[in-house]
């Protein structure tokens, strides 16, 4: 069983951190560096929400461009 939380292209692990910080500021999520395990489920899923959308949004324009 692989882990949920592996990343298909370890590389962008940084870029996807950066993009998570852009994000929760954009729904205004104050994340601090480091655990944020104190953030409620709401906040942490209209972060995971809006990556997903953004994330599908540029598949989709790539798509398109193909």
């Amino acid at each position: 069983m692989t882990n949920s939380n592996s990343k298909v292209v370890p590389e962008a692990r940084e870029a996807l951190n950066k993009f998570k910080y852009e994000v929760a500021s954009e729904v205004g999520v104050n994340l601090k560096n480091g655990y944020n395990g104190d953030i409620s489920s709401r906040d942490a899923g209209r972060i995971g929400g809006n990556m997903v959308r953004k994330l599908i949004i540029e598949a989709e324009k790539n798509m398109a461009n193909k």
